[in-house]
């Protein structure tokens, strides 16, 4: 079927109806079915992994799109098996599903590097500074124009686009670059949908906007990608930076949270260990940069620690 895309997941989840795509259609003809939710920059990995998993077994999995925020909503709540994440969860998300008895193991399975773009005409910008980015972003900012960003830039109108304040790539991006979690301007143009991002950037001369590398690889035609200085010097965007931790600090982690009763059952328990022995091929189909071997080996041991946990071994 070729790479799945964020468009394209979108498109099959609108198809599907609502927010969920039931992997392999036709559902399961032995009624087993994982069921999973989150974030929609996980939720095209999570798909892949549901497409290939499709091909060996008899099991439905449905995975929904509501953000990280509403994935961990509903998964603390015990009414999903996996909630994806493109952030770790929350102290008080913690609580939640302590309070409602959900056990859960978090497995680190792909790797992202959040990519700063600008639109092709913009011939002055090469790479910015954390310093300068959190100056465009920060509350109360009155920063209009790319003059203002540093001196020798060009008298060109500044206009933001980036991701919606329920997004984990908000919450990521706001924390890294701002200093403080959903601390952003708020006269931005925001959208859950990164396509909505590529339209304003490509179409504004003086258009800035983040989101996720795989998205950039979808666009990078349309679209221009800055480095970004995080205190040792500038870096691109890409796989090796992303593995590496070098392209600081917009690498990040992508994670699955399993609940631990899930795993009680072999479809799910098989499932899960279906991600993680075909990790690279799935990340690389789904456009991610795939785990290095030592956070591949550690998700393994994160993962049999678990199963020997509900095993009773």
């Amino acid at each position: 079927m070729g790479q799945l895309t964020l468009r394209t997941f979108l498109a099959m989840c609108c198809t599907a109806g609502a927010s969920a795509l039931v992997a392999g259609c036709g559902g399961s003809g032995s009624g087993s079915t994982i069921s999973a939710d989150g974030s929609s920059t996980v939720g095209p990995f999570t798909t892949a992994a549901a497409e290939g998993f499709r091909k060996e077994s008899d099991v439905g999995i449905t995975v929904g799109i509501s953000g990280t925020g509403g994935g961990f909503d509903r998964f603390c709540r015990g009414e999903t098996d996996i909630s994806n994440a493109s952030r770790p969860i929350k102290d008080s998300e913690q609580e939640i599903c302590e309070q409602n008895g959900v056990e859960y193991v978090e497995l680190h399975v792909a790797n992202d590097a959040l990519t700063i773009v600008v639109n092709n005409e913009n011939d002055w910008a090469t790479c910015l500074t954390v310093a300068e980015l959190a100056k465009m972003w920060e509350p109360g900012s009155t920063i209009k124009n790319w003059g203002q960003v540093r001196d020798g830039f060009p008298n060109v109108p500044l206009r933001l686009f980036g991701a919606g304040t329920d997004s984990g790539t908000f919450d990521y991006f706001t924390g890294e670059i701002v200093g403080e979690e959903g601390a952003s301007r708020t006269d931005y143009s925001a959208s859950e949908d990164d396509n909505v991002t590529v339209q304003g950037v490509s179409g504004e001369k003086g258009g800035l906007g983040y989101f996720g590398f795989s998205y950039f690889e979808q666009n990078q035609g349309a679209l221009k990608a800055l480095e970004v200085d995080g205190g040792a010097g500038c870096v691109a965007p890409g796989v090796a930076s992303a593995q590496s931790g070098e392209y600081m600090p917009l690498s990040r982690p992508l994670f699955v949270y399993v609940r631990k009763t899930s795993l009680e059952r072999k479809e799910a328990a098989d499932f899960v260990k279906y991600v993680l022995d075909n990790e690279e091929t799935i990340a690389e189909r789904a456009q991610f940069v795939p785990l290095n071997a030592e956070q591949l080996a550690k998700a393994r041991a994160d993962l049999q620690a678990a199963l020997d946990e509900v095993r009773g071994s």
